[in-house]
């Protein structure tokens, strides 16, 4: 499971490059302050991640069964590092759906594993927090990454992830 998360924020690399969008003015104390923050994918694909995480979790502890919870997690590795290692880019909306859609199974595999006491709570707020802890680790390694090796750096470390999960694919069926 810890593979799918450290993935999920491997794949936020290349969401540093959207700091330079090229459009409209730049101006303004409020537009200077957020730029080197980069641009609302950077925190709303992961926030999507985690809310949509969230809602799995409570569906597995619910005991709401949803099919193929381990094939989809390690096909999203597969995904989601082949979009890093490929360049697509896609509308903000169709990345959050792409990331929430994986998400949920991810949290369903967590909501499984819940006991279904008053310490589940904690641990939610435990998986949630590591996975948005993971989310910051991914976007700071992609700036620092990006500073130092540029573009080229993203796509070898998607292809990596893609690659790894092909591996994690490879033990499930």
């Amino acid at each position: 499971m810890s593979t799918g998360l450290l993935t999920a924020a491997l794949t936020l690399i290349p969401a540093a490059a959207f700091a330079h969008t090229s459009v409209g003015d730049a101006h303004g104390f409020a537009t200077g302050f957020a730029h080197p923050l980069g641009g609302r994918a950077l925190w709303l694909v992961p926030a999507a991640f985690v809310l949509a995480m969230a809602i799995g979790a409570a569906l597995g502890l619910a005991g709401v069964p949803l099919p193929f919870v381990e094939f989809a997690i390690a096909a999203s590795v597969v995904v989601l590092g082949g979009i890093v290692a490929f360049a697509c880019r896609a509308p903000i909306a169709i990345a959050m759906a792409v990331v929430a859609l994986f998400a949920i199974f991810h949290g369903h595999a967590h909501g499984t594993e819940m006991a279904v006491n008053a310490g589940s709570g904690a641990y939610a707020a435990g998986f949630m927090l590591a996975t948005a802890l993971l989310h910051v680790a991914g976007i700071v390694l992609g700036y620092a990454l990006g500073r130092v090796e540029g573009r080229a750096a993203y796509r070898l470390a998607g292809s990596a992830v893609a690659l790894a999960g092909l591996v994690i694919l490879s033990t499930i069926i």
